[in-house]
């Protein structure tokens, strides 16, 4: 672990989940809908210490400590995806502007940062004044926690398990969702860096059980919807995926009630995000009784 003193804050690099967990394990599990990426980034990336290939190249994991040593915010950079953008938790904003600082010392080249509301932009902002470029809003996205679970007019079928046998369409649709959120926000289609998980990710997702499909009454597939495992006693459900010819129908809304029913029944609770650009899928999860908890933008710097 490397320290970075900032007055009355330290910023505190670490290059192992293990460790950082260790470090600010309590101060996440204090707020762990807030904290979910980051949690559920550091637990799969643990379980994983053994298989060197399912780390990125670039990795790191921040804690910020106050002047007492108390943890006040937290960080990470584990994208797998190009522009490999550092994801953010809410931090005093002087930290978020520090961190900016220690990253350019560090010859780290940040061209996209992503996270909570004002963190993200304090610490782009600085980025671009230090390196040159303005900052740009790739995607507001916002959080939220189900609150109390409003069942949906039914549709016919229901939810059946994927199984590994299901891997190329899974991987069909995970690589359509991207796309399709883009033009469903009025983006252009790969405007937005979403990631799409390899065969090996998507295979591992598919075993542990993590992947549901939406089948109509005649066993037609005709929805997907993902849940990220429990973090802290959160589980964050997503993607939610149905093809274009089978929208408007209801298969998400149920999808998506039937699934966060199975997670409360569990005793874990579930949160999920939303692109502030789509209306529909807004509208949807609030009337089934997710309530907003946190806004997060992804912001790109142009240079």
């Amino acid at each position: 672990m490397s320290a970075t003193p900032v007055a009355g804050l330290s910023l505190q690099f670490c290059t192992d989940p293990a460790e950082f967990l260790a470090a600010a394990g309590g101060y996440l599990a204090a707020d762990p809908v807030v904290s979910t990426v980051v949690t559920t980034v550091a637990h799969r990336l643990l379980s994983q210490q053994a298989d060197r290939s399912a780390q990125p190249d670039r990795t790191w994991w921040l804690v910020v400590r106050d002047a007492s040593g108390a943890v006040a915010g937290a960080g990470m950079r584990t994208a797998p995806f190009a522009p490999y953008p550092p994801f953010l938790l809410p931090m005093p904003g002087q930290a978020a502007v520090a961190l900016a600082g220690a990253l350019h010392e560090r010859g780290e080249e940040v061209l996209a940062v992503n996270g909570a509301l004002p963190a993200v932009q304090l610490c782009a902002a600085e980025l671009a004044r230090l390196c040159g470029g303005h900052v740009q809003v790739s995607q507001h996205t916002r959080l939220h926690e189900l609150g109390e679970l409003m069942l949906p007019a039914a549709v016919p079928g229901g939810l059946q398990a994927a199984t590994e046998d299901d891997v190329d369409l899974v991987t069909e649709w995970f690589a359509a969702f991207a796309g399709d959120a883009d033009e469903q926000a009025g983006r252009p289609r790969g405007s937005s860096a979403h990631e799409v998980p390899d065969r090996a990710e998507l295979l591992r997702r598919l075993r542990a059980g993590r992947l549901w499909f939406w089948d109509d009454q005649t066993g037609q597939r005709v929805h997907l919807t993902g849940v990220n495992p429990p973090s802290f006693g959160v589980a964050r459900i997503g993607p939610v995926y149905t093809p274009p010819a089978e929208r408007g129908r209801g298969w998400a809304s149920n999808a998506v009630a039937e699934i966060s029913r199975r997670i409360r029944a569990e005793g874990t609770r579930v949160c999920l995000f939303t692109d502030q650009a789509n209306p529909t899928s807004n509208k949807i999860y609030a009337a089934l009784g997710y309530q907003p908890v946190v806004d997060m933008a992804n912001l790109v710097i142009v240079r």
